[in-house]
């Protein structure tokens, strides 16, 4: 009798080692986010004739995917912008944009970012290091999260996160220098207003809710 308890205790630890691992692999994945293209909006600031004044503008149409493991502080982010969504709010300026002058919207319909959160704390992430195409010419370029939040959707009962991103490049290092030789300066600002809703695949039990501290 003593020696089937003792089987059976093993098999009961046994069994309990195995129910724990699999408890921990599973909140270790990463969940997965679906960006909401209605809450997404890359925009821009970019110089007119050395100063003069400063040119605003936005993308209306993004789609992309966001990955975000709390504890073990990793995520990731995957952006796709439809270049030809270009819009400066002038019909005029929206047309000569999407020409060969600057996005050649034909030529290169899409432009995309792909990068890792990074400089997390307390679960959220503060920057992200990745990688720009724009114009087919790849460049690294790093976002700066002034914002990061999560909280449950008030409709879908489903966590959103969103944030408020901000880099700064170059366009002529991607091919884009209309009017360099006019004097514009070829800085541009980009910022980053995204929301994205958690997948329903994914557990809640793996979502950050912390809102990181600078």
């Amino acid at each position: 009798m003593s020696a089937l308890n003792s089987t059976t205790r093993r098999l009961t630890g046994t069994a309990l080692l195995m129910a724990l691992a699999a408890t921990g692999a599973a909140q270790a994945a990463p969940a997965s986010y679906t960006i909401d293209p209605a809450h997404t909006y890359p925009s821009f600031e970019a110089d007119h004739f050395g100063g003069l004044s400063t040119w605003r503008g936005k993308f209306n149409s993004t789609a992309g995917k966001v990955t975000l493991d709390k504890a073990a502080g990793t995520g990731s982010v995957d952006i796709t912008v439809d270049t030809a969504s270009i819009d400066f709010g002038l019909d005029k300026m929206n047309e000569a944009a999407r020409g060969t002058e600057l996005f050649d919207v034909t030529k290169y319909p899409k432009a995309t970012y792909h990068g890792t959160l990074a400089g997390f704390v307390n679960g959220a992430p503060t920057k992200v290091t990745g990688e720009l195409t724009l114009h087919g010419v790849t460049q690294p370029l790093d976002l700066t999260l002034n914002s990061f939040k999560c909280m449950p959707h008030p409709m879908y009962k489903r966590e959103l996160c969103g944030a408020d991103a901000i880099a700064s490049f170059k366009r002529d290092a991607f091919g884009m220098d209309s009017g360099k030789a006019y004097g514009f300066k070829m800085d541009v600002v980009l910022r980053i207003q995204v929301e994205a809703l958690i997948d329903e695949s994914s557990n809640t039990g793996k979502v950050a809710l912390a809102t990181p501290q600078h």
